[in-house]
């Protein structure tokens, strides 16, 4: 009964020094922290930002900001709808795809840019003239993770019907 008591003991006196040792660094570790986050999450939604203002122009897009082994999910019921283990898969299956069925280039209009740490949350209705001359538009949600400047991780949302319409209806080789 002894040993038990003693081994709670020891338990006990490392919790209550690693709780000490935490309030003691309390007064500066949050601000720094805050300020780390602060700086991470406006450097990410500066990059996702000018990288949608790129594509808005036709001058670039957000495609351009996936690593090489980046997740895409896109969810829901579309045909689509999966997740692309790297950037290639994604590229090839969906958006080369997508693009051959577009007379006009797809160009969003940014509702909403928001960081949060590492994520950015970007609000976008797009436009564009597909290869039959019928307009296709959607609304979008992407979730972007970044890491060092470049998306790892990113979940889509967006009107399966409107998509599946204009997949179904434009063949890409026209």
């Amino acid at each position: 009964m002894r040993r038990r008591f003693v081994t709670r003991r020891v338990r006990s006196t490392r919790t209550v020094a690693a709780f000490a040792l935490f309030v003691a660094l309390v007064g500066w570790v949050p601000s720094a922290m805050a300020q780390s986050i602060s700086d991470v999450e406006a450097r990410n939604k500066a990059i996702v930002q000018d990288r949608f203002d790129a594509w808005k122009n036709g001058t670039g897009s957000p495609f351009e900001l996936l690593a090489e082994d980046a997740s895409w999910t896109i969810v829901g019921s579309s045909v689509v709808a999966k997740t692309y283990g790297d950037r290639d898969s994604f590229l090839s299956e969906v958006i080369r795809p997508f693009n051959a069925r577009m007379r006009e280039q797809l160009r969003p209009s940014t509702y909403e840019v928001l960081a949060d740490g590492d994520r950015v949350v970007i609000l976008f209705n797009a436009h564009a003239i597909a290869r039959d001359g019928e307009p296709y538009t959607n609304t979008y949600t992407w979730f972007f993770r970044l890491r060092d400047g470049k998306v790892v991780d990113a979940i889509a949302f967006f009107d399966s019907i409107a998509f599946n319409d204009m997949w179904e209806r434009v063949d890409p080789a026209l």
